[in-house]
């Protein structure tokens, strides 16, 4: 049995409910500085500093901001009101370090100069020898004393708000790792999706391929058997004999292929993709975490069944090398406009442009495949493509198609 396995589930459960972990932790800084009569508590007004002073801990985490606001005003107040320096005032390089591990890099810097001007506070306050009614000062000792407990405290200010500054960047860094996960994760079932679509649509060019070739076979036999069972019942015996023979092969090669289809759920009859699918893809896509808008402009028109599929295969693919390289917090655009000639097609992003920068001099993305096919479907079909990155960042696929294939 793993011995580790406690803590590591202990240790899960302090993540996962950070505010109750800095109740505790307020809690117990308040009976160690107050309850138990910490260092400095002299009466009803310094209890009640110690206490505005440790309760803003329990919000360290999840409002570190306005915790640390209540802090300086309750430090200020502290300064102005009471003679006494409380041992609670530990809560301020606490606060410092919450601000910096936390808090937006402004609130950090703030955190981090207000703590060591209140180093300065407090050491004339309580430390330098300024005392209310002290007539007899020593300057020369005031201001050694001065010197040396202002440092002490700026030191614990500054360090606290280094260990913070370091903490932060371990939060930033398992940040980063977990969105890359999730990057990677989401690459992999696209590919996947890929992958299984084309397996899907070799398939069903070999259904094609078998069914049309047997059919032919079928028509051409039967036409052959009709005319000599005129003249050679025999004759017509052997091409039904043939006509039976070519369907049961065909229906085994049919079933065969079906059986591989059917492995993929609903999906076991579905023809091949057109522009009228263009809208269930972009669904699709968008519930794989993508922002995107679609607009269709114009009325449909009629378009050969092979710009059709390419229409769709260059969406595919477009949006695809959005997913794989625009980035997190990314958003698409695909516009279909029918126009009188042609449909025009436009996929947008306005991603941190890094699909550009895997595109080399002849056009190919990272694999080699991606921007050369969609350019070859589109020519495949008298049509153009064109693709690059967009001014202002983001990348673009620009596409047209004509109704009728130019010669």
């Amino acid at each position: 049995m793993d011995e580790t396995a406690p803590l590591s589930r202990t240790g899960d459960a302090l993540r996962a409910h950070p505010f109750a972990v800095d109740v505790g932790i307020a809690v117990l800084v308040g009976l160690a500085t107050v309850a138990l009569g910490g260092s400095g508590v002299e009466g009803p007004g310094d209890v009640l500093v110690s206490i505005g002073l440790v309760a803003p801990l329990a919000w360290r985490r999840t409002a570190p901001v306005p915790a640390a606001a209540v802090v300086v005003v309750v430090g200020l107040a502290q300064v102005a009101l009471t003679s006494s320096f409380v041992a609670a005032n530990v809560a301020v390089p606490m606060m410092v370090y919450a601000l910096a591990a936390y808090a937006p890099r402004w609130a950090s810097r703030a955190g981090l100069a207000f703590g060591l001007v209140g180093a300065v506070i407090a050491s004339l306050r309580y430390f330098g020898g300024f005392y209310y009614g002290d007539a007899s000062f020593s300057y020369g000792r005031g201001l050694f004393d001065l010197v040396i407990t202002a440092g002490a405290i700026g030191v614990l200010v500054v360090a606290c708000w280094a260990i913070g500054t370091v903490k932060r960047g371990r939060i930033q860094r398992e940040a980063a790792m977990l969105e890359r996960a999730q990057l990677l994760e989401l690459e992999r079932d696209q590919e996947m999706r890929l992958a299984a679509t084309t397996e899907r649509a070799r398939i069903a060019r070999e259904m094609h391929d078998v069914v049309a070739h047997s059919l032919s076979v079928v028509i051409a036999q039967a036409d052959g058997g009709r005319y000599a069972g005129r003249a050679d019942p025999e004759a017509a015996v052997g091409a039904l004999e043939q006509i039976s023979a070519t369907g049961r092969q065909a229906l085994a090669d049919m079933r065969a292929l079906l059986g591989v289809l059917r492995e993929d759920g609903g999906q076991e009859f579905a023809p091949q993709p057109d522009v009228a699918a263009v809208p269930a893809l972009v669904e699709d896509v968008r519930r794989s975490g993508l922002d995107i808008d679609l607009l269709v402009e114009g009325e449909p028109r009629d378009l050969p069944t092979g710009s059709q599929l390419a229409a769709y295969r260059i969406v595919q693919e477009s949006l695809t090398n959005v997913l794989k390289h625009a980035g997190p917090a990314s958003r698409a655009w695909v516009r279909l406009q029918w126009r009188a000639d042609a449909l025009e097609l436009s996929v947008l992003d306005d991603g941190r442009g890094a699909a550009a920068a895997i595109v080399d001099a002849e056009g190919r993305d990272g694999r080699g495949q991606g921007l050369t096919g969609m350019r070859e479907r589109a020519q495949l079909h008298g049509g153009r493509l064109e693709a690059g990155p967009r001014h202002g960042g983001g990348f673009g696929v620009h596409a047209v198609l004509p109704y009728g294939r130019r010669r």
